[in-house]
């Protein structure tokens, strides 16, 4: 064998690893909404959100001990920042979705979530003057054309009676919130911390905001996790759809790029529908097919790298 199979060998090995954990990391985010459906009925939203950020900011405390000193300088220089992505990734990401559950189904808030990369377009373009062509727009529209006819069941007579699912209108304001906090997470604020040390300080600001809605939520009497299933289910959130999930896409993006591992996220509503279908047995509409068919191609044409694409084969 040549050196240059040997090497060509070698570099196909090297990208079996990070592209295996990305067609994974899909599936470990999706999972947040199946176990959050199952285990909502035996905890309280805020106890769960509470208990999923607490346990991952201290996995995650190793990671932040390590970079301690620009931690310290990012929180002290900028507490509202470090406080507000705590409220937006974690409190209504986290306790708005879990509540949001107890209305809509998984299925519909998968697909509803799916949009937050189309919503992060548009306040690129408002906020920070991003060029946009015609291919994101239509994209776009697209895409909030498939949430309308998940949220509407594909009947149009319940917008004029105001016919809404609360859960599902409560996924838009979480999928709005996703996409401030995306925006967010990218700047001078938090440009010199590494990755996996600003994910554990955003944790523990969810965990700390989260902290007193769980103690009256305690104190009221509400759900409090007393069986083997709710422990499971607490323990499948913080493994799955925090460690896994966000360690997974960081790893990707370092070893494969953001672009490539971000393409890898057009399967979040394939697996969050099919988990949703199969293990949490919730019936699938033809609606659902039109609007993940929908929201699908809307994200595709959205944001695919098709531009890059074309030249990287030229």
């Amino acid at each position: 064998m040549t050196n240059a199979s040997l090497f060509a060998a070698s570099s196909g090995a090297s990208r079996f690893v990070p592209l295996a954990v990305m067609i994974l990391t899909p599936l470990f985010f999706s999972s947040n909404l199946i176990f959050g459906r199952s285990t909502i009925s035996e905890v309280a939203p805020f106890t769960l959100a509470f208990l999923r950020w607490t346990a991952a900011s201290i996995a995650l405390l190793p990671f932040v001990w390590l970079a301690r000193h620009r931690v310290r300088a990012y929180v002290t220089a900028s507490p509202w920042h470090w406080m507000l992505l705590g409220f937006l990734g974690m409190s209504i990401c986290g306790a708005g979705v879990y509540y949001a559950l107890q209305f809509t189904t998984a299925t519909n808030g998968t697909l509803i979530y799916t949009t937050s990369p189309l919503i992060v377009i548009l306040l690129e373009r408002l906020f920070f003057g991003r060029a946009t062509g015609w291919r994101e727009l239509t994209g776009i529209a697209i895409g909030f054309c498939g949430v309308a006819i998940i949220v509407l069941k594909g009947d149009l007579d319940r917008l004029a009676g105001l016919d809404l699912n609360r859960g599902d209108l409560i996924f838009i304001v979480a999928a709005l919130s996703w996409a401030i906090y995306s925006v967010l997470l990218k700047g001078p604020r938090t440009a010199g911390l590494p990755v996996a040390a600003l994910f554990g300080a955003i944790t523990l600001a969810g965990a700390l905001l989260l902290a007193p809605f769980a103690l009256w939520e305690w104190l009221s009497g509400a759900r409090m996790p007393v069986t083997v299933s709710a422990w499971g289910g607490i323990a499948g959130i913080v493994m799955f759809a925090s460690l896994l999930a966000f360690g997974g896409f960081q790893y990707g993006v370092a070893t494969l790029g953001a672009s490539t591992a971000s393409i890898f996220m057009y399967l979040l509503p394939v697996y969050g529908v099919g988990l949703a279908v199969l293990a949490l047995g919730e019936p699938f509409h033809t609606y659902h097919g039109v609007g993940i068919l929908t929201v699908l191609g809307g994200l595709v044409l959205a944001t695919a790298p098709i531009g890059r694409l074309k030249k990287s084969r030229a």
